[in-house]
């Protein structure tokens, strides 16, 4: 029965629409995205296990060091095995980790979250990302970043529905949690529930994707397009490079570098956003001018820039190019992050919108590097490359939360912390962008000894 996962049974018949696809990625990538709502119930699971922020991050951090291990390792599995069996697999392991998750609150074993939600649901997370990446690329040649946008912008934009979600299911499950009270938190009973509601929804909703998804048959190419145009495009190849060589050249490392500053100075914001905005507006008194309910609004609107700088930007790539872009993502982001811990605190106006703007940059900077990849190193093993690149978000899922979680245990308890708690985190993300626009600048077109030959990659895709 499960042999209809399988590539050969997933080959697009004659006439297929290949604008089916990015809704099948969307199915996929949405729910996924979820991790990105985690900050809406930090504050309780850190009451409810009685332990710190520090602490509750990990489960985060373990999630994405996760991310980029499955796509890393599993990356030649998935390009081997095609899109709809490594959906099917992402959808099982990001549900089973919701189950493992929601026994472990119920059961108040920490390490079981850590299990559960952070390791297996960490697969789920890797394999999901990656699985849908070469196959957009492979039916939109004449728009990589556009296509790559077009299903990205759904892991960004998982919050926008999971933070809501979270907080209506948190209410329901839960009659004396207030999510416009900035003091209520929500039991251990209703967070099992909201563990156990989404691992089911979601689940249900992945499979949509599975059995949607297509691969486009050999040889197709898409109506008025010419490959040899892509030719004369500056550092964009028509040679191919195998992953085991990509790891091999400088260009893929300086590119590891970009995207772990890119994602470093983005992920510590988006983990801690909720309370971040409270803290930073927060008077004499110890009260906060933003509401919990506000705080959380705060994160959907995140969200939707994440989405909308995932497709916006990575598609404004395909005209400008991906260095250009990348130098505008890390320039001005250094100037908007000095902004944010300068004069931020002075307007809720003027913080949001420079949050919102690293948060563009920073889901841009992820729908763009797989058109990034295509362009140095072709389209012959792309999804592989792209899945050993994402380590860089591994290291950054550690990195990040650890630098703002750090500094901010070290101020005080949450719900007292101020802006001035932040700017040292702040301060060292400029730091990091720094480091990423100086690598991407020293990026060139990769050497001709590195390409495979015409039979090699025609062999591979038969």
């Amino acid at each position: 029965m499960l042999s209809v996962l399988d590539r050969e049974h997933t080959v697009a018949p004659p006439g297929y629409s290949r604008w089916l696809i990015p809704p099948a990625a969307l199915a996929v990538h949405l729910c996924i995205g979820q991790a990105y709502a985690t900050s809406v119930y930090k504050t309780s699971m850190v009451k409810h296990f009685d332990t710190s922020q520090t602490a509750v991050g990990v489960v985060f951090s373990i999630a994405i060091v996760m991310l980029g291990l499955s796509a890393a390792v599993g990356g030649t599995w998935v390009e081997r095995n095609g899109p709809r069996k490594a959906m099917f697999v992402a959808a099982c392991f990001w549900a089973a980790g919701f189950l493992v998750g929601a026994l472990g609150i119920g059961t108040g074993q920490l390490w079981l979250v850590y299990l559960g939600y952070g390791f297996i649901g960490g697969i789920g997370l890797g394999i999901g990302y990656i699985s849908p990446v070469s196959t957009l690329i492979k039916w939109f040649p004449d728009r990589p970043g556009l296509a790559t946008g077009l299903a990205i912008m759904g892991f960004g934009g998982g919050a926008l529905v999971a933070s809501p979600l979270s907080r209506q299911l948190l209410s329901l499950y839960d009659s004396g949690y207030d999510p416009d009270v900035s003091t209520s938190v929500a039991g251990g009973g209703a967070l099992v529930g909201l563990f156990l509601t989404l691992g089911i929804v979601y689940f249900a909703i992945m499979m949509f994707g599975v059995f949607t998804i297509r691969v486009p048959a050999e040889g197709w190419v898409p109506d008025g397009f010419d490959p040899a145009t892509v030719k004369q495009k500056t550092m964009v190849t028509t040679a191919n490079v195998s992953a085991a060589n990509a790891i091999k050249t400088p260009q893929f490392w300086l590119l590891w570098v970009v995207l772990f500053c890119n994602v470093t100075a983005g992920i510590g914001i988006l983990e801690q956003a909720s309370p971040m905005i409270q803290d930073f507006f927060r008077g004499d008194d110890g009260k906060s001018s933003v509401a919990v309910a506000a705080a959380a609004g705060f994160v959907g609107l995140l969200s939707i820039f994440n989405m909308a700088g995932r497709f916006g930007w990575s598609t404004t790539s395909d005209v400008i190019g991906r260095k250009p872009i990348y130098m505008m993502y890390l320039g001005v982001g250094i100037i908007a992050y000095f902004l944010l811990a300068t004069v931020g605190p002075n307007s809720t106006v003027i913080f949001v919108l420079l949050a919102a703007v690293i948060i563009s940059f920073y889901g841009g900077g992820f729908a763009t590097v797989p058109a990034y990849l295509r362009d140095l190193f072709g389209t012959y093993q792309v999804g592989a490359i792209h899945g050993r690149l994402l380590t860089a978000w591994s290291a950054a899922g550690i990195a990040g939360p650890l630098i703002i979680n750090g500094f901010l245990d070290r101020e005080g308890k949450p719900g007292t912390l101020t802006a001035e708690a932040y700017r040292p985190a702040l301060f060292t993300m400029v730091g990091v962008l720094a480091v990423g626009f100086v690598a991407n600048l020293l990026i060139r077109a990769v050497a001709d000894k590195y390409h495979e030959s015409s039979e090699t990659t025609v062999e591979a895709s038969r």
